[in-house]
């Protein structure tokens, strides 16, 4: 495929270390220089693309999330912060048939964490004694908080504890790559399930899996419904 790169950060860089070792191109690359507010995410600089990979930034997001669905080019959006507007996003993908999909985390081991997260908060949910938890650690430059990640565990927790699901709490401190627990704790014992990413890659990786994933979809999906659609044709 031919990628653009919208974000061309850390993980930008990595995203595109993958891509061309997975046999991929890299035919444009967009970073605060060259893209303020989404302008430019042109018909020009997209031509030839058949997917961009969209790390930026929380402000940055929506507008290159216009840009890249107004010009119907699939977009794997990998930033998080902006998931208040999810549904005016998605009105915006199926108005203009295009093709998107986001990710709290593009880690193929965090979305197995996700599925053991809802399954262990369905186990625990049954007995009081038990009560959830959740505790995140990144690195100091990240600037939401709570992390997507974290959002996503407690929206799998809320499945099963609805209002005793806790709000998360944050660390932010040196060069932490990502660490997400997640806890029940009664009198008697802990119990708990932990994340803790060594590097970027893993990110990386899943988001060029997700961009060969979306290039023959329309609509918008969020990366667990790809992935998993993936692993169950492949058993």
């Amino acid at each position: 495929m031919n990628i653009a790169i919208v974000g061309y950060g850390k993980m930008g860089k990595i995203i595109e270390r993958i891509a061309l070792e997975r046999g991929h191109s890299i035919v444009a690359r967009f970073d605060i220089d060259n893209n303020v507010n989404g302008e430019g995410l042109t018909v020009e600089s997209l031509a030839g693309v058949d997917a961009a990979i969209e790390f930026s930034t929380p402000e940055a997001v929506l507008d290159n999330i216009r840009r890249l669905v107004e010009l119907r080019v699939p977009a794997v959006i990998g930033t998080t912060g902006w998931y208040t507007q999810l549904d005016d996003v998605r009105r915006l993908v199926v108005a203009n048939n295009a093709s998107l999909v986001w990710g709290a985390n593009f880690s193929i081991g965090v979305n197995l964490f996700f599925k053991l997260v809802r399954e262990a908060a369905a186990l625990f949910a049954r007995y009081n004694q038990y009560d959830p938890f959740l505790i995140e650690a990144h690195h100091k430059f990240k600037k939401d908080a709570p992390s997507g990640t974290a959002l996503v565990a407690a929206r799998m927790m809320r499945e099963a504890y609805g209002d005793r699901t806790p709000e998360a709490v944050s660390v932010r401190a040196g060069h932490i790559p990502g660490t997400h627990e997640v806890g029940f704790d009664s009198e008697a014992d802990t119990i708990t399930l932990t994340h803790t990413a060594r590097n970027r890659e893993g990110f990386a990786a899943g988001a060029v899996l997700a961009a060969e994933l979306i290039v023959s979809k329309l609509g918008m999906y969020e990366f667990p419904e790809l992935l998993f659609e993936t692993i169950e044709v492949e058993q």
